[in-house]
């Protein structure tokens, strides 16, 4: 029986699928209502908090869903299953631009009057700034990936679960492997700049 349930469930979709991308409006609104709940389910947790600035995880699937329903026109299903993956993949690289640009922007802190400045002294500060620019430089002589999984570890903190996701790696342990090796890589990286000064 749920062999059978599968495969008409299957074929529905597949119908809903077909009549919504010839322009049945009303396929469309029922292919939403069957796959927006699956989304939020797989979602939910996978967006850090973070990273969602103004947007929650609902938000997030929503407007994902609803970018990826506007290219069905393109979209041509090669298995079962093929859709809910095909919007399972978009949901995820909409999770990956959410990183990036939180990554790019870090968190925001409150501000309070009273607090005082714990501030570097000139010196400090142009150590530092001489340690950021070797830091920066070695890190733009790294892939991408390598960057991403440096600073979601070190800058960001983020768990070996999360930068799996991220990284697109199938585990947390190799998620932490790839951690290990960019962190070796922007050794390497830091090395060599230090032997040329």
């Amino acid at each position: 029986m749920p062999g059978r349930r599968s495969s008409a469930t299957d074929a529905l979709s597949e119908e809903l699928f077909r009549r919504a991308r010839d322009g049945d409006s009303s396929a469309l609104d029922q292919l939403f209502a069957r796959y927006l709940p699956r989304l939020r389910r797989w979602a939910h947790g996978r967006v850090p908090p973070w990273a969602r600035n103004s947007i929650d995880t609902g938000d997030l699937v929503q407007e994902t869903a609803l970018k990826a329903y506007s290219n069905l026109g393109t979209f041509e299903p090669r298995h079962k299953g093929a859709l809910f993956g095909y919007l399972r993949r978009a949901l995820l690289n909409r999770i990956r631009d959410q990183f990036r640009n939180a990554s790019r922007r870090g968190t925001p802190s409150e501000l309070d009057e009273d607090s005082p400045d714990m501030g570097a002294s000139p010196l400090d500060s142009a150590i530092d700034e001489e340690d950021h620019r070797r830091y920066a430089a070695a890190m733009q002589k790294l892939r991408e990936n390598d960057r991403l999984a440096i600073v979601g570890r070190v800058e960001l903190g983020y768990s070996y679960e999360q930068l799996a996701l991220i990284l697109g790696k199938p585990t947390p342990e190799a998620a932490r492997l790839a951690v290990r090796r960019a962190l070796l890589r922007l050794k390497d990286a830091l090395t060599g700049e230090v032997g040329s000064v």
